[in-house]
């Protein structure tokens, strides 16, 4: 199997490629910047990417960027994300063509021996392989999704206008009901949001978030 590691801590890049090669896989590039791992994965067409999200020069999102790049460019390359910690969205996007050969560890656990090796395998072979936070926070946001859809029309409408910045008052004027009912309606939808009372958060303010959270395409 050939492998284009690409990982900017010298040290980590390194162990990585030690614990590989070691396996008896052929680390064919081991690079530590966007713009290298790009040459690299239109130079060796590799079998499998391992990546770090964040890599020089900007050290936000060129890792995976480049990675998602690839899988469309090079017929789904398996691609197997290393991090320190859980983008939400670009996990979703890894997981939201459906065809496979797609992994997100963290980094804190990647250097566990066997089990770094059989993700490596799994990936390659088309499996997908998350590290239990990733799922964990993703059932999270997923839940919180559903619950924004499960609300009655009414309280969706409200909850829109709550967005819009609409006080109960404001509310009740738009859609010709009493400030009373808009209450009502509104202490639901925080029970169905589980947005308890608290006084360190706005609930109204949590409440237009996974409205917002619910509106975003996948």
């Amino acid at each position: 199997m050939r492998i284009v590691i690409a990982e900017d801590l010298h040290l980590l890049r390194d162990g990585l490629s030690l614990v590989l090669s070691t396996r008896g896989y052929e680390i064919v590039a081991a690079v530590g910047s966007g713009p290298e791992l790009r040459a690299a994965l239109d130079e060796h067409r590799p079998d499998l990417a391992i990546v770090d999200v964040r890599l020089p020069p900007t050290y936000t999102d060129e890792g995976i960027k480049i990675a998602l790049e690839a899988r469309r460019k090079h017929a789904n390359l398996p691609v197997l994300v290393l991090s320190q910690h859980v983008e939400q969205l670009y996990a979703r996007e890894l997981l939201a063509d459906g065809t496979g050969g797609i992994g997100y560890l963290l980094k804190d656990r990647v250097m566990g021996g066997n089990q770094f090796i059989e993700a490596v395998t799994c990936v390659a072979g088309g499996g997908t392989v998350m590290d239990p936070d990733v799922i964990t926070k993703l059932m999270a946001r997923n839940t919180k999704r559903d619950a924004v859809a499960a609300l009655t029309p009414r309280e969706q409408d409200i909850l829109t206008l709550m967005a819009e910045g609409l006080s109960n008052t404001a509310i009740a004027d738009r859609l010709v009901v009493s400030e009373g009912a808009v209450s009502k309606h509104t202490t639901n939808i925080f029970l169905k949001l589980d947005i308890p009372q608290s006084h360190d958060a706005n609930r109204r303010v949590l409440a237009v978030l996974a409205y917002l959270d619910g509106r975003k395409t996948d």
